[in-house]
């Protein structure tokens, strides 16, 4: 017997559309047009590893608010069981969790976005993070197993990176952060390469050229 095919959303094509109940209200992906989005899933509530990424994310908060960003947990659990573990985070270990996180019994948001996989859980979403642009555009996903919890300052970064790209037109090297050097698009043409010497960045080839913003 063979494993149930998952769906993936595509990068740099409009994200699932989802308009569902959270433990702020119902929330769509067009109440976030004109932000970041950060869209994350974890396999349960009251879990030890889950509840270490909450806190991570919520403590982070105000910085990706300041990125012009959300944040949106999932998972398959019910709304009365997220208000409890919240509740329950916050009297444990003094976080508060100030964004929503959708309650999504029927699993539709999480099989639109490949969160469902049978290799690890029939009913349980992995880890999985999505960054969606202002434009519903989905940019970047990260999947994790369940057994190892993800790292809040790389989709910090990334956000980051991204947005730079945006406004510069330029991509990011390896562990880029605000401040390092960029990469200059590689040049189209013999023409542009020969030229690529001379145009004052960076040189350590016609491919590969860095400049500072």
């Amino acid at each position: 017997m063979t494993d149930s095919i998952v769906s993936f959303p595509q990068l740099n094509r409009p994200a699932p559309a989802f308009n569902t109940k959270t433990t702020h209200g119902m929330r769509s992906l067009t109440d976030y047009k004109g932000k970041w989005l950060v869209l994350f899933s974890h396999p349960a509530d009251f879990t030890p590893v889950c509840t270490t990424e909450f806190m991570g994310f919520a403590q982070r908060a105000e910085e990706f608010a300041q990125l012009n960003t959300e944040l949106l947990g999932l998972s398959i659990d019910s709304i009365h069981s997220h208000i409890a573990w919240v509740r329950n985070i916050e009297e444990n270990f003094g976080v508060e969790i100030t964004f929503p996180i959708i309650s999504d019994l029927s699993m539709a948001v999480a099989k639109a976005y490949g969160m469902i996989q049978p290799g690890a859980s029939d009913t349980a979403a992995v880890r999985a993070t999505f960054i969606i642009d202002p434009e519903g555009i989905l940019r970047a996903m990260v999947y994790y197993p369940m057994s190892n919890g993800r790292s809040v300052d790389e989709f910090v970064r990334l956000v980051k990176a991204l947005q730079t790209s945006d406004a510069n037109g330029v991509a990011t090297p390896e562990n880029w952060q605000p401040g390092d050097q960029v990469i200059v698009p590689p040049p189209a043409t013999t023409a542009d390469a020969k030229a690529r010497l001379d145009e004052g960045y960076e040189y350590t080839d016609w491919y590969f050229s860095k400049k500072s913003l």
